[in-house]
């Protein structure tokens, strides 16, 4: 018989496979984590994470501040860099196998419901970058869950820690007011219209934007800087068509294409399901989100962290559906959702996890689903080569030489490694690297990054090719396969006041 709502409480034992079944997780981030190297996006939140500020363009500065911690415990470890974003996953998974305890789950329904979270390509993925979706992730699933303690137990004091929970939230990023909106419909919608009534409710409201008012006064301070990148950012990426396979992405690349009949049992089961009205908040959490999303042209990732407490809803759903069978069909249900969760481990093991040699069968599996990997190639090569370039001029020239990145993977890979190879730091108009300026006194030559022949034509200096930068993998990724060259411009006129511009750079 299953527990009363107001019985569903942790039990430790109960609950061990799910315990393991992390721990396995965090044990596999670990051995595989190590390999190729740092994301141009990692090498962006290692440099902010050594100027720690309230905010950056690209994003609120909580992970920053989680990189930063790690920076002191584990140094440029790339593993050690990549723990937080593991044990994030792996703390998710956890928390999803509760959310199937509270919607009434047996210890088989929150060990699925567990293990095809941990199967989700989106998660693997983000648990073995350290990037803000990683923290994301782990901040809707842990809302979900509080708000399903608060439903089971009555008790109202559950909202300060969802007002917490959606204070961190928007410290890591904003997307999650999108989740806010459907449990705002959601309250609106539902019998939970009387929690309006509750103080504590409205505590919690508070406590979120507490925590997030020191972040809205950085933004104010810097003239809502994020609104001009992410206009500029998903402008982009319509241009690119990024935004196409918004509807797609929502069958087979946020959770598994195998665990598709188990999420969308679990939609039912928050709907139409004979617990439908207790929960269905839930469902608006996923649908409202779902809506917007599809409105504002979003990339069909923005959705990922939707689909766990789906997935632990269809677990319950199936289980108990499971149960109302005979013995000989219920075995055969099992072992085919078995064979379900092994496909779709071992698929999105081979696209989402960093364990295929560069340019393997299996690389160019994974490539075809994205480019992530391919952007972790060749950093450590381009500041050698940036290096050899450097020590060629005269010792009294590099005295007044600058290293000026376009992007930021070569000013974050310039920073990186630049120091054990004795170059000065980067500078870059792109993102916040635009607010630490260009040096004073301002550089007389600069060795520049990221640009092409054609657009050095412009230039106000006269600069000097020094060749195409090509990693030895042979990979073609944003730094070896778009025509950059490196370039050394002198003669810069004293203008670098109108050079650096008016404000940064998006990228």
């Amino acid at each position: 018989m299953n527990p009363s709502p107001t019985e569903r409480t942790f039990r430790l034992r109960e609950n061990y496979p799910v315990l393991f079944l992390a721990a396995a997780l965090f044990v596999v981030h670990l051995l595989c984590n190590g390999h190729y190297g740092f994301h141009r996006d990692e090498l962006q939140v290692l440099d902010d994470a050594r100027h720690l500020a309230w905010g950056y363009v690209a994003y609120p500065p909580l992970t920053a501040f989680l990189g930063r911690i790690e920076l002191l415990l584990f140094g440029t470890s790339l593993t050690g860099f990549r723990i937080f974003s593991a044990l994030a996953q792996c703390i998710a998974v956890v928390l999803v196998g509760l959310i199937a305890g509270e919607l009434g789950g047996n210890s088989r329904a929150r060990f699925v419901a567990a293990l095809a979270t941990a199967c989700m390509p989106f998660t693997l993925l983000a648990g073995s970058e350290f990037m803000y979706v990683s923290f994301d992730f782990l901040w809707w699933v842990l809302l979900v869950w509080l708000l399903l303690r608060l439903i089971n137990t009555g008790n109202p004091r559950w909202w300060l820690a969802i007002g917490a929970a959606i204070g961190l939230g928007m410290l890591t990023r904003y997307t999650i007011g999108f989740c806010v909106a459907g449990l705002v419909a959601g309250v609106l919608a539902t019998r939970m219209r009387a929690q309006l009534r509750s103080p504590w409710l409205w505590a919690g409201v508070a406590l979120s934007l507490l925590l997030f008012l020191p972040n809205f006064l950085w933004q104010v301070q810097h003239d809502f800087v994020y609104l001009d990148f992410v206009r500029h950012i998903h402008e982009r990426d319509i241009r690119w068509g990024r935004t196409s396979g918004y509807f797609p992405d929502q069958l087979y690349g946020n959770a598994s294409l195998f665990t598709l009949p188990l999420w969308v049992a679990g939609l039912w089961f928050v709907t139409m399901g004979r617990d439908g009205a207790r929960y269905r908040i839930v469902a608006f959490l996923y649908l409202v989100p779902l809506a917007l999303f599809a409105l504002a042209r979003g990339r069909g990732y923005y959705m990922a962290p939707a689909y766990p407490m789906l997935l632990a809803a269809g677990a319950v759903a199936w289980e108990r559906w499971i149960e109302q069978l005979k013995p000989f069909a219920a075995t055969g249900l099992r072992v085919a959702g078995g064979l379900l969760l092994v496909l779709a481990a071992v698929s999105s093991a081979m696209v989402a996890l960093p364990i295929a040699p560069v340019n393997s069968r299996g690389w160019t599996i994974s490539r075809r689903a994205h480019d992530d990997f391919a952007e972790q190639i060749g950093w450590q090569e381009l500041a050698q080569r940036v290096a050899e370039i450097y020590r060629s001029l005269p010792e009294a020239e590099r005295a007044h030489t600058a290293i000026l990145a376009n992007n930021y993977g070569e000013a974050g890979a310039i920073d990186l490694y630049g120091p054990a190879l004795g170059l000065p730091p980067a500078i870059s108009r792109t993102n916040s690297y635009w607010y630490r300026g260009y040096g004073d006194p301002p550089p007389l030559t600069v060795i520049e990054l990221g640009n092409t022949a054609e657009g050095e034509k412009g230039s106000v200096a006269k600069c000097t090719p020094y060749g195409r930068f090509r990693n030895s993998e042979g990979v073609d990724n944003e730094e070896s396969a778009s025509g950059y060259e490196i370039f050394v411009c002198r003669d810069i006129p004293p203008k670098w006041k109108e050079i650096w511009g008016a404000k940064p750079r998006f990228g």
